[in-house]
């Protein structure tokens, strides 16, 4: 999703190169930030003495691609952090097994495959947020955007950048929203407006906020997770929910049908929809599968809950390729080059 730390980079690599695990051993797929790993490996290691997560991290469209071109030769037993439109994807494709996590009543019923048994299930909800540079702002005299329409006014020309879709779920969940709370007609004159104002699109969910933080540009298109962190850290932002509505999608889990670790597969899933996962889960979303657990983010607005738009998860998946050729061939030309 990003431009990582050394040992981001080498869970890059790995995704190049990875081989099927052995037993005691779960090759994950996962997009999931690199900052998350750790504590996510800790905590289901020490519950499960004897099975290993091996991680393979790359940003959503090049883990969901991964896996679509290694449905012949699957590498991976377990996909924990991906978006559930992606497991949709392959869901269609037959790469996914049935299976109902133990606990699972606990989760909120929208958060799970609705299929029996459920082929995926939910983790939590993460959603576009604008990062804006308040004192990059001051000295070129832009104020906050409040809006996504505040975004083609001409003052902004060359302040934003934003994810490629094709790359990232983060780019994707907001084009999508886009053309849901537009139409398409509308939706695509939208991001053609838009793109007048973008200095670049980048491969990576986090890195627009990180550069809006670091004073790069004034703005940067993200999400609430990058966005509370990078404020966390002192960087002078606003984090700002557009008034019109924010796209957003679940991270979730599933087991590929080809795994030989069934039964390790089955404890990850299990954990993964565990109180103490939904705990750690809270501590970067404001939104989790488990009721009661999460808590507002600090500098990120209470009712995001309620600034989710109505989301068709069903068709956001259906249209990915269609809505992704249309994307690139308009607007591809402004991406950055692929690391």
């Amino acid at each position: 999703m990003r431009r990582f730390s050394t040992s981001a980079t080498l869970f890059g690599l790995a995704l190049a190169c990875a081989v099927p695990a052995a037993a005691g051993e779960l090759t994950v797929y996962t997009a999931l930030e690199a900052d998350q790993l750790k504590a996510y490996k800790e905590a289901f290691e020490a519950a499960n003495p004897g099975t290993t997560i091996n991680w393979v991290r790359d940003s959503t469209g090049i883990v969901t691609a991964k896996l679509l071109a290694e449905k012949d030769n699957p590498q991976a037993d377990v996909v924990l952090g991906l978006a559930a439109t992606s497991l949709m994807l392959l869901d269609k494709e037959g790469m996914l097994m049935g299976y109902e996590p133990k606990g699972i009543q606990a989760l909120t019923a929208t958060y799970r495959d609705p299929a029996n048994p459920p082929k995926w299930v939910g983790m939590d909800v993460w959603s576009s947020a604008l990062c804006f540079n308040t004192v990059e702002g001051g000295k070129k005299g832009l104020t906050a955007p409040q809006s996504w329409a505040d975004l083609i006014k001409p003052e902004y020309a060359g302040q934003i950048t934003m994810p490629n879709p094709a790359s990232s779920g983060t780019g994707y969940l907001m084009v999508s929203a886009w053309l849901q709370l537009m139409g398409e007609e509308k939706g695509w004159a939208y991001m053609d407006a838009l793109h007048n104002n973008i200095a670049a699109y980048t491969h990576s969910g986090s890195k627009p906020c990180k550069q809006a933080a670091a004073g790069e540009y004034t703005m940067g298109l993200s999400f609430e997770y990058r966005a509370n962190k990078s404020k966390q850290d002192g960087a002078p932002l606003d984090v700002i929910l557009p008034s019109e509505g924010v796209g957003w999608d679940m991270e979730a889990a599933s087991i590929l049908a080809t795994t030989k670790n069934v039964e390790d597969a089955k404890k990850l899933l299990d954990w993964s929809v565990s109180k103490e996962a939904n705990e750690l889960y809270a501590k970067s979303y404001a939104i989790v599968a488990m009721p009661g657990i999460a808590k507002p983010l600090e500098f990120v607005p209470a009712d995001i809950e309620q600034r989710l738009i109505k989301n068709d998860f069903a068709w956001a998946a259906a249209n990915r390729d269609r809505i992704l050729a249309e994307w690139s061939k308009r607007y591809d030309g402004k991406s950055e080059p692929k690391s």
